[in-house]
């Protein structure tokens, strides 16, 4: 794929390295002459000199053939002109802006951008849930679906240790989808047990999300 990131701080920096890593067509865009200069000098030849909100070096980078472009910048303004201008003038498929504040998030959405990070947010929902919790922390947010990929760790007394996934007494259309255990990923099944420090990847509904917790959380 050609992937476009704009912003070359270190979250752009780190992104682009692991793009590449992966076999990636990737061209970072970064206005700040020394900043692409550095990146050049530890990356290679992977940096356009420019200001990704603008047209004209959009277009000078083939904007039109990109796959994804990931605006990155610790501006929430400009990420969200990179990913407009990219989406509606070159057909972009797919638009990632990334955001500093929360708020913004709707907005975005509104105005057409396909996927949103906010760090401020998933921080602030690993800090709520182990004060909440202890055991179950969301992963991500599959929005269009609504639902959440969460992440439970089992416990000595979570009412889910040493008892069968068919047992369980999950929420309608959650899904357990793997179970880490001893470092190694394994594929439950319905008489699969889940023994104490195991780690439980699952699917659930954003709004029964409660409801999953209580099948691991550790007994008081």
């Amino acid at each position: 794929m050609y992937i476009i990131v704009v912003g070359g701080g270190q979250v752009g920096y780190h992104l682009t390295r692991t793009l590449l890593s992966k076999g990636h067509e990737v061209l970072v865009v970064e206005k700040d002459p020394r900043r692409a200069a550095d990146i050049t000098d530890e990356i290679g030849p992977v940096v356009f000199e420019g200001d990704g909100c603008e047209f004209r070096v959009l277009q000078q980078i083939g904007t039109a053939r990109a796959d994804v472009v990931v605006a990155v910048t610790g501006d929430d303004e400009d990420n969200l002109v990179t990913c407009q201008v990219a989406k509606r003038k070159f057909g972009v498929s797919r638009t990632i802006a990334r955001i500093s504040d929360p708020r913004n998030e709707d907005i975005f959405h509104r105005l057409g951008i396909d996927d949103v990070v906010s760090s401020t947010k998933v921080i602030d929902s690993l800090i709520e849930q182990e004060i909440a919790t202890g055991d179950v922390v969301p992963l991500a947010a599959l929005r269009r679906g609504s639902l959440e990929i969460v992440e439970a760790s089992i416990r000595e007394t979570s009412p889910a240790a040493n008892r069968a996934v068919r047992d369980l007494d999950l929420p309608p259309e959650s899904l357990i989808t793997c179970v880490i255990r001893e470092g190694k990923a394994v594929l439950p099944q319905g008489e699969t047990v889940l023994r104490p420090d195991d780690v439980v990847i699952a699917l659930v509904r954003a709004e029964q999300q409660e409801d999953l917790q209580a099948t691991f959380r550790t007994s008081s």
